[in-house]
C-alpha cells in the first residue's frame, strides 16, 4: 500500500523521458500541462486525482443515462467530460510516476490476448 512516504518520493511529479514516438510524446506533453494545474499534493493529490477520476466518470455516466431517459445524447458534453476523465487519468499518472503511454500499450495487449484467446466476455483479470 502507498503511504505518504511513497508519495513524497516521488516528488513533485515524475514523468519518463521523452520517446520518438509521437503519440507518446503527445501524452508527455498533456502530462506536463496536468502538472502545471493540479492543485493538491502529497497525500491529498493520490486522493484528489482519484475521487476527481470517478467523479468524472459519473458525469460521463449521466450524459449517457439521459440518453436512455429522455432519448437524447449530447455528444459535445460527454467529450468535455471526457476530457476531465483523461486530466485526472494523467494526473494519477503523474504523482505515481507511472508512463501513460505504457499503460495504454499494456492495455492494448491485455485486449489483444484476451481477443485472441476469445476471452473478451467473461469475468475476472486473467483471462
Amino acid at each position: 500500500m502507498i503511504n505518504q512516504d511513497d508519495l513524497e518520493a516521488f516528488g513533485y511529479y515524475n514523468i519518463p523521458p521523452t520517446t520518438d514516438n509521437s503519440d507518446a510524446t503527445f501524452l508527455e506533453d498533456y502530462c506536463k500541462f496536468v502538472e502545471g494545474m493540479v492543485l493538491t499534493y502529497g497525500r491529498d493529490r493520490l486522493a484528489e486525482n482519484t475521487l476527481g477520476l470517478v467523479g468524472e466518470a459519473g458525469e460521463v455516466a449521466e450524459k449517457v443515462k439521459k440518453f436512455f431517459r429522455d432519448g437524447t445524447l449530447d455528444e459535445a458534453a460527454i467529450q468535455l467530460e471526457l476530457g476531465d476523465v483523461t486530466f485526472y487519468l494523467a494526473a494519477l499518472h503523474n504523482v505515481l510516476g507511472l508512463d501513460f503511454s505504457e499503460t495504454i500499450q499494456r492495455n492494448k495487449d491485455k485486449l489483444i490476448k484476451r481477443k485472441m484467446n476469445n476471452t473478451l466476455r467473461g469475468s475476472g483479470d486473467n483471462r
